[in-house]
């Protein structure tokens, strides 16, 4: 008989909770202003899990615990990797921000709150079961409130947070009502059983199919997806940089796995009913997010419509995915969004570093004016500018273009050849900012004395790495891609 409570299957969860109140305790009595030991030991703390969860997937370890709530697979082992690597680079980026705006000066809240909001991410890409779900759900986006308010004596940040909160708490009641509409219909929060349950017609229809509108709007405000994108430009602008990069990254990758536990391994079997709403918020995600970033001067804010574009895209790969009796074409698409979802993450991670690294005390470089004649004043910086928004726009050989161009095709094999052209029409529209980007760093004229950048060695050499990784991973995808679909494979039964 499985043991019903494996916890060394949860290892890693066990390990961070650990860490994260062991950081918040040695902080607490920690004596320096610029807290660097609460910061190394975050760092630390997650080289530890990384090497723990980079073990338990070269050992195979998988399976399924406390009667079904947590599950491990290869999705989770490196979902998991990826959000450790991302949160320890936003943390590397923003910790001289986080300094000199005087983030740190009350304690290390920075710090401890993100390691809380990745515990909540962990439960997530490790969920089984709804209830899970949505504990994972709510651990993670506590954390964020708080972090976006991290700047009490910032107005801008108060008030993003109040909005992020207020939003956030409405979508976390819509999920809930829809969870519990799933429970009355099929009798079971456990996203196998459910499935089973579905398979077998053993549930009331019009139960489950107002239930999935109600879950299906929850996941996609999590990720950011047209009609529930209100809150993605209010926080992106008046959060803390530090702070906007660790809800823009990490969280991603959560919410992705989130909606393949929930919609690909419980609701599978009523795709007719979801598959409508992720073509018509994959749709206008690419209309709205496109045609609004056209008109932003702030170059957070454009981001933020930006991601919005983005997230039309991995909708589009998901929505590919589900071609019943062809189980090829289902493994390539949603590994095709998953691969998207990860270069995602890392061409953001290079944006907004980009944008901390620049950010000097009391100036914030927000603007996309801010930007002129970067290349008289850092090279390095500028080519990671260029880079970053040639993948984002999808400009070969970057990463971005094959992205798109592995979730374009997974989108024509599945027969929605109409979807695919609208989403070439709105890439090629928003080439036009990510291009106006580059002109004013290339070609515009500096504002004031030119002056030499100066920067940490660490920060500027991880950023160039960063930036270097969307080229690399450009030329060579076939790696990348291979570890998405195996993951695809393994996790969820194709």
């Amino acid at each position: 008989m499985p043991n019903p409570f494996d916890f060394a299957l949860a290892l890693p969860e066990i390990l961070l909770l650990v860490f994260a109140v062991g950081v918040l305790l040695i902080d607490a009595f920690s004596g320096t202003a610029n807290r660097r030991t609460t910061f190394g030991l975050t760092l630390l703390s997650l080289a530890v899990l990384t090497a723990v969860s980079l073990w338990q997937w070269s050992e195979g370890v998988q399976g399924s615990t406390f009667h079904g709530l947590y599950v491990a697979d290869s999705l989770s082992h490196f979902l998991k990797i990826t959000s450790y690597i991302a949160v320890a680079v936003t943390l590397l980026y923003g910790r001289a921000y986080a300094e000199q705006r005087d983030m740190l000066g009350n304690g290390g809240e920075f710090y401890t709150l993100a390691l809380f909001a990745l515990l909540g991410q962990m439960v997530m890409i490790s969920a089984n079961n709804l209830l899970s779900v949505y504990l994972g759900l709510e651990l993670m986006s506590l954390a964020l409130y708080a972090l976006v308010a991290v700047r009490r004596d910032h107005l801008p940040a108060v008030e993003s947070a109040m909005k992020y909160f207020v939003l956030g708490s409405l979508a976390s009641g819509v999920m809930l009502y829809g969870v519990s509409m799933l429970y009355g219909a099929s009798g079971t929060l456990d996203l196998s059983l459910m499935a089973q349950a579905i398979e077998a017609g053993q549930i009331n229809g019009l139960a489950m199919a107002f239930g999935v509108v109600f879950v299906v709007a929850g996941l996609a405000f999590k990720l950011g997806a047209v009609p529930f994108h209100m809150w993605v430009p209010d926080v992106y602008q008046g959060a803390p940089t530090a702070v906007t990069l660790v809800v823009a990254a990490a969280p991603k990758l959560a919410a992705f796995a989130m909606i393949l536990r929930v919609l690909i391994d419980g609701l599978n079997g009523l795709a007719l009913e979801w598959q409508p709403m992720l073509l018509i918020m994959a749709v206008l995600s690419l209309v709205i997010g496109n045609l609004t970033a056209i008109m932003q001067t702030n170059f957070k804010r454009m981001l933020a419509y930006s991601t919005i574009s983005h997230t039309g895209f991995v909708l589009l790969g998901l929505l590919a995915g589900v071609v019943e009796g062809q189980a090829a074409v289902n493994e390539q698409a949603y590994g095709a969004a998953m691969f998207y979802m990860v270069i995602y993450v890392l061409t953001t991670l290079a944006t907004f570093g980009l944008i901390l690294l620049l950010s000097a005390k009391g100036f914030e470089c927000d603007k996309i004016s801010d930007l002129k004649g970067l290349n008289q004043r850092n090279p390095v910086l500028a080519g990671v500018v260029l880079l970053s928004m040639f993948s984002l726009a999808g400009i070969p050989p970057l990463a971005g273009f094959y992205a798109k161009l592995a979730v374009l095709q997974a989108l024509i094999e599945a027969g929605y050849l109409w979807i695919a052209v609208v989403a070439v029409m709105m890439s090629l529209i928003g080439a036009f900012y990510y291009l106006r980007v580059v002109k004013v760093v290339y070609f515009d004229e500096p504002e004031g004395e030119v002056r030499p950048l100066a920067m940490g060695i660490l920060p500027s050499g991880v950023l160039s790495l960063n930036g270097l990784l969307l080229l690399v991973l450009g030329i060579l995808p076939g790696g990348l891609m291979a570890l998405c679909i195996q993951a695809i494979q393994q996790s969820l039964g194709f």
